[in-house]
């Protein structure tokens, strides 16, 4: 029973686990998203419980984060990591085990909040079943996707037809940024309640640690220009485009250059292969030796290395939003990234990086000549940098702003825009 006056909700992220370590097989932004929204919105006086599938017989079947905050592993298929596209076949099991652990633990949920299509697909169930408002945020939009795939996978159309039903039942959609909204309306439906809302990031974390110290703690010189990326191996991230354009600069062979790739992998897996096959283009690109791959940056680690670098690069074919520049620029970091989805919202360009055509080495290669040529310049994106994120990326304000809105969708008041 619930013994305190905090209204119960449930965030429900099917393929992105809130309680593992970043950087690894499906662990990326929708996880980070997650998490931190949580646990500031237990903060906020929410009594949260974060479902997730349950891939690891070894893992805890709960684990609390903090107060009111904790994640809940459901038991949905076989109890080993399956790719998303499988995922989709052990939905309803998801659901049966979502009612009954409310059922036993005697939870009512005033509202929940669904991440990604296969989430969606099992929020639009609840909220049949047990007649809960959901709220629902995307974070990767089929219909975008697809253009940009040769060969999309057999769930495609499926997951198409999830994401227009979701646009158009859902009390709301959280966009988060207004070019994921144009989207939605131009390519998925009219139909439907939509609100901004931005992802967030750690403004105190990120920003903690000054240029002079973060390289120092690395072990990097004063003359050293350093170009870094951090994410996931997968070749929609545009990893070749970055290692290409390293290549192309003007820049190498004049100054000292060391390109940092991180990003946790597992051989035999998807990112493990891409991983090989990124370390194979710079060993044929003769940039072995200024190329580091230092695997999974820890929590602890990951603001020395934004801080350390002159730039940031985020090369990503398709991005519904982007975590990676946002901390970045808390960093004081600028970003090279390309002109693609939510990059157009987050990253200013001219003013806190530059934004490029994606796929376009050369653009990237005299995008990376331009900050790391002129110190003075990279100082001046570096502070406008982080004055943006201070002004309207923390995730205390988002989930601030969330918080806001399911009140209102709880108490039937005005929420959204529903007309394009």
């Amino acid at each position: 029973m619930n013994t305190t006056n905090r209204q119960q909700i449930a965030l429900i992220s099917v393929h992105g686990d809130p309680a593992v370590d970043i950087g690894g097989e499906e662990a990326g932004g929708q996880n980070v998203y997650v998490r931190q929204v949580g646990e500031a919105l237990a903060q906020l006086g929410w009594d949260v419980d974060m479902f997730t599938r349950q891939t690891d017989a070894n893992q805890s079947r709960w684990v609390q984060h903090q107060d009111y905050c904790r994640t809940i592993r459901i038991t949905a298929g076989p109890e080993t990591f399956i790719p998303r596209q499988e995922i989709l076949d052990h939905a309803e099991r998801f659901v049966e085990e979502v009612i009954r652990f409310c059922r036993e633990q005697q939870r009512s949920y005033a509202l929940m909040h669904t991440n990604y299509w296969i989430s969606a697909w099992v929020g639009l169930e609840l909220r049949r079943r047990l007649a809960v408002p959901m709220v629902h945020t995307y974070h990767s939009l089929g219909a975008v996707k697809y253009q940009a795939t040769q060969e999309p996978p057999h769930t495609a159309t499926r997951r198409l037809e999830i994401e227009k039903s979701c646009l158009e039942t859902a009390e709301c959609i959280v966009s988060t940024s207004p070019q994921e909204r144009e989207s939605l309306r131009s390519l998925v439906s009219s139909r439907g309640t939509i609100e901004i809302i931005p992802c967030g990031t750690d403004i105190e974390q990120f920003g903690s640690v000054s240029y002079q110290q973060a390289r120092e703690q690395l072990g990097i010189s004063p003359e050293e220009k350093v170009i870094y990326y951090v994410g996931r191996f997968d070749p929609r991230k545009g990893i070749e485009t970055l290692v290409r354009a390293v290549h192309r600069s003007q820049m190498r062979g004049k100054v000292p250059m060391r390109l940092i790739i991180a990003g946790g992998y597992k051989p035999g897996q998807s990112d493990g292969d891409e991983k090989e096959r990124i370390t194979q283009i710079v060993q044929e690109l003769g940039l072995a030796d200024i190329t580091e791959f230092p695997g999974r940056i820890s929590d602890e680690k990951m603001p020395v290395y934004y801080a350390a670098a002159d730039v940031c690069v985020v090369p990503s074919h398709y991005e519904p939003f982007g975590l990676v520049p946002i901390e970045a620029m808390a960093s004081g970091t600028p970003v090279v990234g390309s002109a693609v989805g939510g990059l157009n919202f987050t990253v200013v360009s001219e003013e806190t990086g530059i934004l490029v055509p994606p796929k376009d080495d050369q653009a990237f290669a005299n995008a990376i000549d331009r900050i790391l040529s002129d110190p003075q310049w990279r100082n001046e994106l570096s502070k406008n940098a982080r004055k943006r994120m201070e002004e309207k990326f923390s995730w205390e304000g988002v989930a601030s702003q969330l918080s806001d809105l399911y009140r209102r969708i709880i108490k039937g008041q005005q929420y959204g825009e529903a007309d394009a």
